[in-house]
């Protein structure tokens, strides 16, 4: 993952009186546009910045061409010429994603995706990251972009936690050479914790912890080490887990709970609101550890 591009802030202006079309000269106030985008849902912050690049952002009728531009949320912002509501207090999802779907918006290939099984009450949400067509278990949904970042990036270190299925003899040595970093077809992947669960005839059930969720991390990894995966299921994702959650059931974070685990990470205004505790598909409305592992804060 690269990191996130920074658009130099142009210069203040002392003499020309402001105007709601440009800027604002205090760069106090406000947040940049794209930012603000990712906080309503429109996507992420990075891709917030390429609709702008390509001129579908507009602000009081004005076409933006720089990121930097900030705003208060007191103008008329459209994206694609549809008028952008105001970012909601920052909601979190609990998903239990089933094999057998994408983890995309559309699918060229006509393959049915998550957001064609999702309940029809959930507002606009985004996944926090992804998981594979064939990959089970926990996937977040989120209506905040900065907070899908954040959990995201790899320098936060959320730890992310599955069951794998998999092919072949564990050895003390290939659990080793996992946990020292390996590399694969020149990407190089950092210290991959992984135990033995119990073994299953020719298969064995393997605990696999990671922090840094690279394209296929886990199945790359462990076939690296002569481990064939046949089934992966994620159960954990920074202090949230699977739990007893049904495949296809979504379940809300409740704001409470979202401030005690996340704390610091969320955005810096207060959630509003009650979330709804409406879960689809049966299920139940437990699930969040009491008293999770606290991700640590090293930046």
């Amino acid at each position: 993952m690269t990191d996130r591009r920074e658009t130099p802030r142009p210069a203040r202006r002392t003499s020309s009186p402001k105007s709601k079309h440009t800027a604002p000269d205090d760069w106090s106030e406000g947040e940049r546009i794209a930012k603000w985008l990712a906080r309503a849902g429109i996507a992420s912050r990075r891709e917030s910045e390429a609709l702008i690049e390509k001129g579908l952002v507009t602000v009081n009728g004005k076409k933006l061409t720089s990121p930097a531009f900030k705003v208060t949320g007191n103008e008329t912002i459209q994206v694609r010429g549809k008028k952008v509501k105001q970012p909601e207090a920052t909601r979190l999802w609990r998903y239990h994603k089933p094999s057998g779907l994408i983890t995309t918006t559309i699918d060229p290939a006509g393959r049915r995706t998550i957001f064609d099984e999702l309940p029809k009450h959930l507002p606009r949400v985004m996944t926090v990251g992804r998981l594979d067509l064939t990959t089970e278990g926990l996937l977040l949904l989120t209506n905040d972009g900065e907070l899908a970042r954040t959990l995201e990036l790899p320098r936060n270190e959320f730890q992310r936690s599955y069951r794998a299925r998999a092919h072949g003899k564990v050895t003390p040595e290939k659990l080793k050479e996992l946990a020292d970093g390996i590399t694969v077809d020149r990407v190089t992947y950092a210290p991959i914790i992984a135990e033995l669960e119990r073994e299953t005839g020719t298969n064995n059930w393997i605990r696999v912890t990671l922090t840094e969720g690279k394209k296929r991390e886990v199945r790359r990894a462990l076939e690296a080490v002569g481990l064939e995966v046949n089934r992966l299921i994620r159960t954990h994702y920074g202090p949230f887990e699977l739990g007893d959650l049904p495949p296809g059931g979504v379940e809300e974070v409740l704001p409470s709970q979202l401030n005690e685990l996340l704390g610091s990470y969320l955005p810096a205004r207060k959630p509003t609101g009650r979330p709804s505790q409406k879960r689809a598909r049966g299920g139940q409305r437990a699930g969040q550890r009491r008293t999770p592992s606290k991700p640590r804060h090293h930046q």
